[in-house]
């Protein structure tokens, strides 16, 4: 299992490129957090930034697929990126195509992660401590919160960044004492690699 988790992709280009150094085919890019956001331009950036790096990005809104297509194009991937957004909207549309099951089976197998924001704090075994950040009620079909559950830690995105100072402070003095958080900065990585992490700034 090999996991790049960041805040912000076009952030942490440098960090990026040394993770997929050994890596030359394709990329699968799910933008599906971004769908219930206002500003949305961290797509476009993230989208950018892999492509600088030379590759080929495929898109994939998992809202305008059917799960057999979702499925044969996460099957068929050899690296996914899963990009920022709403949190629990995200977690919700992964489970409506039940495939969170199948995104740790390919994990397992060699797929490579890359979780930008949203997409990296789903890795994390609940969701719930990022309300503060994310609103829920835009989930409205999400009864329950288990993230991915890859690794121990609770990452915590965009800390002390614009426009996230106040709901970041506020999620570490809520949650710090109850959960092992890790808060990262926008220019920051996380690297997970068989059950060990290494912050990478």
């Amino acid at each position: 299992m090999k996991l790049f988790l960041t805040s912000y992709i076009a952030g942490t280009e440098k960090q990026l490129k040394d993770f997929l150094k050994d890596y030359d085919s394709r990329i699968l890019f799910i933008p599906t957090a971004g769908n219930v956001e206002e500003y949305t331009g961290y797509i476009d950036e993230g989208i950018k930034t892999l492509e600088n790096l030379g590759f080929t990005v495929d898109i994939l809104d998992i809202t305008q697929k059917n799960k057999k297509k979702c499925d044969l194009a996460i099957t068929s991937c050899n690296c996914l990126c899963i990009s920022g957004g709403n949190t629990f909207y995200l977690l919700q549309e992964l489970k409506k195509k039940k495939l969170i099951e199948l995104i740790k089976q390919r994990l397992a197998e060699g797929m490579l992660y890359i979780g930008e924001s949203a997409g990296a704090i789903i890795t994390s075994e609940n969701i719930e401590y990022i309300s503060i950040m994310d609103n829920p009620n835009v989930a409205t079909e999400l009864k329950d919160y288990t993230g991915l559950n890859l690794w121990n830690k609770f990452l915590l995105p965009h800390n002390n960044e614009f426009p996230f100072i106040e709901c970041t402070t506020e999620t570490i003095h809520t949650y710090s004492e109850k959960l092992d958080l890790l808060p990262i900065d926008n220019q920051t990585a996380v690297i997970i690699e068989n059950e060990q992490f290494s912050v990478i700034r």
